[in-house]
């Protein structure tokens, strides 16, 4: 037991990190309905990231960061500017559009360096288990900045998101669109680099949707989506440890499994009720 605690100290705790912001993120996320665009911003900065790669710049090395940053400046100010008041095309479909031409992209890039299917691979599973202090450190500092800066401005995201999801759009509303989507990135291009584009994608989605079954209150569906990605973190990762399996998809998979099974217990532990109860 002492062996696995070790062993899998560290993987837990940069995990507990990512579910802790992302969690976040996807409440703002799934009330917009923009689901892909967690999806978009990973493989826009994972294409930075690969571009990086084929230049020979290591992705530990300050510039691949900087590589994968600028590719997600550019992808935030696009989704920033692409969200008008009539919409002719959904803005989902603009971001989806996005996503498969930037991993076509990567994928282009890969295939012309040696080693790029190893990279892609690496890309979508992230390598979790290998993750150190030096990573771990500067990962909860930024995660720590963007929180207490959400935090401090969460009326004016709130709303914003409300307007969102309403169809309404005021002066100055693209602007903090940008500053979303940017902060959003900025823990993107960190989060991808250790747990892989599935699992950040997953963190951000599935105990959200979980939660959204459950209750429309938001800081009850912040709390219950902590709860559900820490418990499946732990059985995952012991699982993996376990059964040598790898760590990332087991999480993901876990993580699918327990929206399948809480979905179906719904009508039994809210008594029947229809819907999300609000404030509860």
């Amino acid at each position: 037991m002492g062996e696995i605690v070790s062993f899998m100290f560290a993987p837990f705790i940069a995990t507990l990190a990512i579910v802790a912001i992302h969690v976040y993120l996807g409440i703002h996320v799934i009330e917009r309905e923009i689901i892909f665009v967690d999806l978009a911003l990973a493989q826009i900065a994972a294409l930075g990231t690969t571009v990086a790669f084929i230049l020979e710049i290591q992705s530990e090395e300050t510039l691949s960061y900087l590589f994968s940053l600028g590719f997600v400046v550019f992808g935030s100010i696009l989704f920033a500017l692409t969200r008008v008041k009539n919409q002719r095309i959904p803005q989902e479909a603009i971001i989806g559009i996005t996503y498969v031409m930037a991993t076509a992209a990567a994928i282009i890039a890969a295939d012309q360096a040696a080693g790029g299917a190893e990279h892609i691979k690496e890309v979508l599973m992230g390598a979790i288990l290998w993750v150190n202090w030096g990573t771990i450190v500067p990962l909860v500092v930024l995660y720590a900045v963007v929180g207490v800066f959400h935090y401090l401005f969460r009326e004016r995201f709130m709303k914003l998101t409300d307007e969102y999801r309403e169809g309404e759009f005021e002066k100055g509303d693209r602007l903090w669109d940008f500053i979303f989507y940017l902060t959003f990135g900025l823990v993107i291009v960190f989060s991808v680099r250790v747990a892989g584009v599935l699992l950040v994608f997953s963190f951000l989605v599935v105990p959200t949707a979980i939660s959204a079954l459950y209750t429309a209150s938001w800081r009850k569906r912040l709390f219950m989506g902590w709860g559900i990605g820490a418990a499946v973190t732990i059985l995952g990762l012991v699982l993996s440890y376990v059964l040598d399996l790898p760590a990332g998809p087991s999480i993901v998979l876990l993580l699918g499994i327990f929206l399948v099974l809480m979905a179906s217990l719904r009508g039994i532990l809210t008594g029947g009720g229809k819907g999300a109860v609000p404030g509860t």
